[in-house]
């Protein structure tokens, strides 16, 4: 099994253009953001009521696969894992505000789709295809480079 470690070694070779590191640091969350909203918006009929309202914002699709999400990050590191679970929970509940006032499915599909275009610009400045072209994986590595490289940064300063 590799380590995370050897995830970010070969993760960063891709991603070293201060340029194209700005835009992952607000495109990566983005995307992840996003993609919880998509799966938010997923009919969950029968998940409703499960926290008898006490957490409408975890009745959904996207709280289910998050679960196996951080469970991913769990055997990679416990920190990185408790650092994406409050993500995870950040996004769940701002989507779920957002959901109250406009379609969550629209709007995940704009943010997700700006995101996008966001990261291959990045990569067409950096000169190197994402990672995820080579290995799947990345596309999770990401998120979680991204927020070790801004934890990492608030230590040192």
């Amino acid at each position: 099994m590799r380590t995370l470690q050897s995830y970010f070694e070969e993760y960063a070779i891709s991603h070293q253009n201060p340029t194209n590191k700005l835009i992952h640091y607000l495109c990566v969350p983005a995307i992840f953001f996003s993609i919880v909203g998509l799966i938010m918006a997923i009919p969950s009929v029968f998940l409703r009521g499960l926290t008898n309202g006490f957490a409408p914002f975890l009745e959904n699709w996207a709280f289910i696969v998050l679960i196996f999400v951080v469970l991913f990050y769990l055997r990679l590191s416990k920190i990185v894992a408790l650092q994406i679970a409050f993500f995870s929970l950040f996004c769940l509940v701002l989507n779920y505000f957002i959901s109250q006032n406009l379609s969550l499915w629209f709007f995940s599909l704009i943010v997700f789709s700006i995101a996008w275009l966001g990261q291959f610009w990045g990569h067409s400045i950096e000169g190197k295809k994402p990672s995820f072209l080579k290995d799947i994986q990345f596309l999770l590595i990401g998120p979680a480079w991204v927020i070790s490289n801004l934890f990492s940064k608030k230590k040192s300063r």
